[in-house]
């Protein structure tokens, strides 16, 4: 018989294909815990038959996540609440920061127990630098929306990494050729699966390799940084320099115009003193 645990919210990572991923940890806390917060019932019972545990579970979404959080934050005062997603880290790309934030303010304590996670696991499948990654979780559905939210990211020096669907997996891809140009990119599917694959190349080939063949499983896409921009000219330093300097110190707009632009900040400083 598993003990019980003390009162509070336990954030309890999953496997996201491979059930033998589940941690002993989380595998004691499933099976200690006086109910648990799921995504979807039929998912998290099979991963409780899978340890042999059975415990009530209460669905928490989307959906319902407004009206169902503050029974569940009543509960944490007196006994021990899991949370689970169908796959991976609780929290990444799903409402549960406001289960976390709601029971901080309670005064409840929060454990998180880690695990999987695919866009982790996506990061060391790629091939790709990792000292700096941004998380996109899922582009807009919508052209419009989903172009400008590559436009926003386009200059940021860092790996991106994003969820998508099979369905829509070409659309994406296009969409971010058009919108970073030629990078290298990478797309896993069905990571810690039977059918595990992970395809490379610039988004352009991948873009044409998944036009109209959408594959099956969960998708991550991963693209590299851009390259080394072009050094910035001197007239632009100087443009960019004076109208910072109508808004800030020296110092600040030197700061400013160097991350933007790329340049040593000292050497920006000392034209922005020249300027002054």
């Amino acid at each position: 018989m598993n003990p019980r645990l003390p009162p509070g919210l336990y954030i309890v990572a999953t496997p996201i294909g491979n059930l033998s991923d589940l941690s002993p940890r989380a595998a004691a806390t499933l099976a200690g815990c006086g109910v648990i917060a799921v995504e979807d019932t039929r998912v998290t019972a099979k991963l409780l038959a899978h340890i042999g545990a059975k415990r009530p579970m209460l669905p928490y979404h989307d959906h319902n996540a407004d009206r169902v959080r503050p029974d569940l934050i009543a509960r944490m005062r007196t006994e021990a609440v899991a949370l689970v997603s169908d796959a991976g880290t609780p929290l990444i790309s799903d409402p549960g920061y406001k289960l976390v934030r709601d029971a901080r303010a309670a005064g409840v304590p929060v454990t998180t127990i880690p695990g999987a996670s695919a866009a982790m696991a996506a990061l060391t499948l790629a091939g790709l630098p990792t000292d700096r990654f941004l998380f996109l979780g899922f582009l807009p559905s919508k052209a419009g929306a989903r172009a400008s939210a590559i436009a926003e990211v386009a200059a940021i020096r860092a790996t991106l990494v994003l969820y998508e669907s099979g369905p829509r997996l070409g659309a994406a891809l296009k969409a971010l050729a058009d919108g970073l140009g030629p990078r290298d990119a990478a797309v896993a599917r069905e990571i810690t699966k039977k059918f595990e694959e992970t395809v490379t190349g610039t988004l352009a080939e991948l873009a044409e390799r998944y036009a109209d063949a959408p594959p099956k499983g969960e998708i991550v896409i991963v693209v590299a940084p851009p390259g080394a921009p072009e050094p910035a000219a001197e007239e632009d330093i100087e443009t960019a320099l004076r109208e910072a300097m109508t808004r800030l110190t020296p110092s600040r707009a030197a700061a400013e115009v160097a991350e933007r632009l790329g340049v040593p900040r000292r050497q920006v400083y000392e034209k922005a003193l020249a300027l002054k």
